[in-house]
């Protein structure tokens, strides 16, 4: 399938909304953007303030001091600037949503706020979407500009794959060579061969965050009777009979998640469940913000 370049006037829209909302979140509410205010030497001029005692003499602005009648230094700030990686699923498990949105929608609007947050913040922002083989790659850049490329990316590419293979992007992440890198897996994570070894060693070198969105139908199916049903990722059909009382599907796909969360918890993966029937923003802003220490 051709990747279309084509940006819909609703995508441009989706786009600009997201950026106004996480901005509007943001504003005024940033402490430092991940930068650190230095009494000496430093990489970027800041402000002029008033001089304090243990402040360095030879940062002292003579010329602003006299003509203010007061002692006024140069301040500067240091740039710690981190690489965060936004690693998307965009396998056909994510046309599923019983709610207002796709799932998809929901791990394109998270990578986009993600990447705006990380943006303001003065970071580098990487982007890789996945299905069963690493689909698209976007080296780490800076940058509202390069920020805004990985939104159209987000909402416009259409995988040539439709299996997931967590293997896959593991891999990729785990040869990116840069220490502080911090990586964002965001997907269902319907992938039954998490290799673990792959994930404990990638959790090591990086890190690594899941960022967990599945519909309420993938946790507990109601009472339907006899359905058609279609893996999206094989194209199998099969009937379900969700009449049972306690019905073993739910079972199987309760367990599915217990043992994937004991898995990311056993393996040093810290997880975000993000359910995909209501407005997560703000909480996914004050989320990156905390753990990211901005």
């Amino acid at each position: 399938m051709k990747k279309s370049s084509y940006i819909s006037k609703e995508i441009v829209k989706k786009i600009k909304q997201i950026t106004i909302q996480t901005r509007r979140l943001l504003r005024g509410t940033m402490a430092g953007d991940s930068r650190s205010a230095l009494k000496g030497t430093g990489f970027e001029f800041d402000q002029i303030r008033e001089y304090q005692f243990g402040d360095d003499v030879r940062f002292i602005d003579w010329k602003a001091s006299s003509r203010h009648d007061n002692l006024l230094v140069k301040q500067y700030i240091e740039e710690r600037c981190r690489t965060i990686l936004l690693a998307v699923d965009v396998s056909a498990s994510g046309v599923l949503g019983s709610g207002e949105s796709l799932k998809r929608d929901i791990f394109a609007q998270v990578a986009s706020v993600l990447a705006l947050v990380a943006t303001s913040g003065k970071d580098r922002v990487g982007l890789i979407l996945f299905t069963d083989t690493i689909e698209k790659y976007i080296p780490p850049s800076r940058g509202s500009q390069h920020a805004n490329t990985i939104m159209r990316v987000l909402y416009t590419y259409q995988p040539t794959g439709k299996k997931t293979d967590l293997g896959a992007v593991l891999k990729k992440i785990a040869q990116y060579k840069q220490k502080d890198a911090v990586s964002f897996i965001i997907s269902d994570f319907i992938d039954s061969s998490i290799d673990s070894k792959l994930l404990s060693h990638v959790a090591q070198r990086h890190e690594l965050y899941a960022v967990r969105c599945i519909d309420e139908r993938e946790s507990s199916l109601g009472n339907f009777g006899f359905i058609p049903i279609e893996d999206s990722e094989t194209g199998e059909i099969s009937l379900l009979d969700t009449r049972k009382k306690n019905n073993p599907i739910n079972a199987y796909l309760k367990e599915r998640i217990d043992l994937q969360t004991r898995l990311f918890k056993q393996k040093g993966v810290q997880l975000l469940d993000l359910p995909n029937n209501h407005t997560f923003i703000a909480d996914l802003i004050r989320f990156f913000r905390r753990r990211m220490r901005y």
